[in-house]
Formats: structure tokens, sequence, C-alpha cells
């Protein structure tokens, strides 16, 4: 991974009032309001106002209350799933069994409270936890053993999805209506799913900018062995970051659980390339050091906003993915050219 291949003798300073001197660390501690949505974020800003906007003029239906409510449903699902992608990302690695996750927390969600009759105050936390457990044994694996994060997560892709089947029988669970309170229901005409993940992106944008823990994850990811130099134990960071993943793929899982009214082992089967796509699309970097809370808002938004103009201008489905996937790619190529322009223009050392 990129993580084990840059290299820098740079100290990378983790105090609490300081910035790491880490290459490519875009998101900056302690920055202001106007230094979080400048760049590439004011770029994303601008982009998804041009598209709301067209599809407010081509659609008389799009601003109506009934598709607001759905949009900015989906729109947080979109964020979660993005976040669960984006905590590995950022410190190099990846996650391919983010979907993997939410399906077998799913299963796990519906067995406690349809076949262990637990109250969903006790069955959420402890869906929260495995999801967090499974993101642990990632992280573990991972730095344990010295196996690129890639094979890791293909693998356990594959085990938590045998389980999640094996489990399941491939059976939806049956939940309570009154589970559903906060997945379908709104506060003053917002849903209660978009008010959460509100909150949960305010929380991550707080740590990454604010604490010595977030600096400590942009550095392992922007520079490892400048981090390592510096005291950091990265192995840590990575396996923190995994856990923090699992716990967003979970959240994410049990959120669109209260918002069916069901536990479908299925739940999660399409979240893989909506988690590289936003997170990406977003500004997350690659090869990890950045990440943005806004910025992945607005590329929630930008995915969710095209995938409902397809649909708007009656687009061909087959070609949907294909649009898709050129719009992911285009994202990399525009990360890799900001790279490789930050790099010429920054003056030597």
């Amino acid at each position: 991974m990129a993580q084990e291949n840059r290299s820098s003798q740079t100290p990378v300073s983790t105090t609490a009032h300081s910035t790491p001197a880490v290459a490519g660390l875009d998101y900056a501690p302690n920055a202001g309001p106007g230094e979080l949505v400048s760049g590439r974020t004011i770029g994303l800003v601008i982009s998804t106002a041009i598209l709301f906007a067209i599809l407010a003029i081509r659609s008389d239906s799009f601003l109506s209350p009934y598709t607001m409510s759905v949009v900015s449903r989906q729109l947080a699902f979109f964020v979660l799933i993005a976040l669960s992608q984006a905590m590995c990302l950022v410190v190099g690695g990846m996650n391919l069994s983010v979907g993997a996750i939410g399906s077998f927390t799913t299963v796990i969600l519906g067995l406690c409270i349809d076949k262990g009759h637990m109250p969903g105050s006790l069955a959420v936390p402890i869906a929260l936890l495995v999801g967090s457990a499974a993101g642990f044994l990632n992280g573990t694996l991972i730095t344990r053993l010295k196996i690129d994060s890639f094979i890791v997560t293909l693998s356990m892709m594959f085990v938590f999805m045998g389980l999640r089947s094996g489990i399941s029988g491939g059976a939806p669970y049956r939940l309570p209506d009154s589970f559903s309170y906060i997945g379908q229901t709104d506060l003053f005409g917002v849903p209660y799913v978009f008010l959460i993940t509100l909150l949960v992106l305010a929380a991550v944008s707080y740590i990454f900018a604010n604490t010595v823990f977030g600096r400590r994850l942009l550095a392992t990811g922007g520079n490892p062995d400048a981090a390592r130099l510096s005291g950091i134990n990265t192995d840590r960071m990575i396996v923190h970051a995994n856990v923090l993943s699992g716990f967003f793929a979970a959240l994410a899982a049990v959120l669109w659980a209260s918002k069916l009214s069901s536990a479908a082992p299925e739940t999660g089967d399409a979240w893989l390339i909506i988690s590289f796509a936003v997170a990406i699309i977003g500004g997350t970097g690659l090869t990890g050091g950045v990440v943005s809370g806004l910025g992945i808002l607005m590329g929630a938004a930008i995915f969710m906003l095209i995938k409902h103009g397809l649909v708007e201008l009656k687009a061909n489905d087959y070609y949907a993915n294909s649009f898709l996937g050129a719009l992911i790619l285009l994202a990399i190529i525009l990360d890799r050219a900001r790279e490789v322009y930050a790099k010429r223009s920054r003056p030597p050392a």
C-alpha cells in the first residue's frame, strides 16, 4: 500500500496546537471555517449547487417535500457508507468488506430482535459492537500479519458474507413497527436519519480538525515513516481507523434496517462502489492523509443528484454504472493531478 512505500525524514508534530508537517495533509488541524471550505471543497460546493439547480429547473417534483425527504434520507446513507471507507483511506488503506460488515451486522441485529426477543435499546448497541469488532479484526490482521489491506479486507468480505448467509439462510428478519421510528419519521420535515448523520459528520470533522487522535490518523496516512519517527504508533492508528470503519458500516446498517423495518441479509451488497465513489468524489485522498467532512457531504450530494438526474432524464439503466464509474475515474485523475501540482509547487526543503 501507499502507506508502506512513501518515505520522508520530516518530523511530524502531534502536539495539541500544532499542525503535522506531513506531505499531502490538506485537512489542517485547528483550521478555521474559511480554510475548511477552500480549494477542492469549494469546487464541490459549487458543483453540488449547479446540479441541484439543474434538477430543480428540469423537474417540477424535485423540490416537493416528499422528494426532499427521500433525497435527504438517501444522502444520509451515502455519507455514512462513505465515512466507513474514508476512515481506512485516510490511513493509506482500504476496506473492501464495508458492505459485508453491514450485511453481517444487519443479520446480528435481526437475530437479536426477531429470534432473541431483545429490545432495540439492547440489540442496536450489540450490532454496533459487532461491526466495530469486525473492523478491529480487519485492522489486527493487517498490522500483525503485515498483509496489504486489499488482500485482508477482500478475504474478510467473503468471510462476513458467508456468515450472514449461513446464519440467516438468506431470509430477512422481521422487526417491530416501533423500530422503524428513527428510519421513517421526520422532525419538522427533516428525517431523523439525516439529522443523525449530520451530527456524526460534525463529530468526525471536529476529531480530524481539533484533536491529537485525528492528527495522528492523518499523519499515519500522510507520511507513515515520519509519523513513526515522531513517536506515533502507526499500527495502532490503522487498527483504530478500521474499528471506526466497522462502526460506521454498522451504523448505516442499523439505520437502513430501521428505514425498511426489516433486517435483510442483502443489505450492503451495493455499498462497495458507493463507499469509494462518494469518498473519492468528496476529496478523500487515495494515498492517505487527506479527508474533509464537508467534502464527503458534498460528494454524497453529487453522487445522489447524478443518480437522481439519470432517473429524471430516463437514461438507460444499463449505462448508469458506466457513467458512475467514469465519474469515479475523473475524481481519481483530478486528485492525482492535484498531488502532482502540489509537489511541483512546493518549495524545496
